[in-house]
């Protein structure tokens, strides 16, 4: 059944991650590409949709996952399954917070959790840029260079540095979501293939 299914991956999902949002984000990817909820393509598309939209980026992923496979229900039971973990350890902790969190076995878990967060960011990172730029998605795939996405990656990248360099500190993510966004329909929807 699809409903519990879904709901058993995304719970699975939910209790094995660190990091937060991004850090499931290559769990989802693995799962439900095994599962063949969504293709490579549809994924990278997911992600910069979840990333895009209000909240957090896990839930987001799930809940459109969900409502691909399931509807409104399928929705929600992926959505409850990713966020129940997290909320009944919150729960928790809090809790137990000061007796739980200074005891030096807790710090040591936490301190040798985090390079594998960082790793697992950026391996997701390293693999969206290489499918994204050059159509790979497993090795001896052949390169396809896709320019009209090298080009927006290069005028994103140029504006995160350069920008601060004339006195604006802060480039706002969501200015450069909006700023790909114009480049994407003008790349691949104006300008077409």
């Amino acid at each position: 059944m699809i409903f519990l299914e879904l709901f058993l991956t995304f719970l699975k999902i939910g209790l094995v991650s660190f990091g937060g949002g991004y850090g499931m984000i290559p769990l989802i990817r693995e799962e439900v590409l095994a599962s063949a909820w969504l293709t490579e393509d549809s994924f990278l598309d997911l992600v910069a949709v979840a990333e895009s939209t209000p909240g957090p980026i896990a839930v987001n992923m799930a809940t459109f996952v969900g409502s691909s496979q399931g509807g409104i229900f399928g929705a929600f039971v992926a959505t409850l399954g990713v966020v129940l973990p997290s909320f009944l350890i919150i729960l928790l902790i809090a809790s137990l917070a000061r007796m739980f969190l200074m005891k030096p076995s807790v710090q040591a878990m936490l301190l040798g959790v985090r390079p594998a967060v960082v790793g697992l960011i950026l391996a997701t990172g390293v693999t969206m840029l290489l499918s994204s730029l050059f159509s790979l998605t497993a090795i001896g795939d052949p390169i396809v260079i896709d320019f009209r996405a090298g080009i927006i990656f290069l005028v994103l990248v140029l504006f995160r540095l350069v920008l601060p360099q004339i006195g604006i500190k802060k480039v706002s993510p969501i200015f450069l979501i909006v700023i790909s966004a114009v480049l994407g329909v003008v790349f691949y929807g104006v300008l077409g293939t």
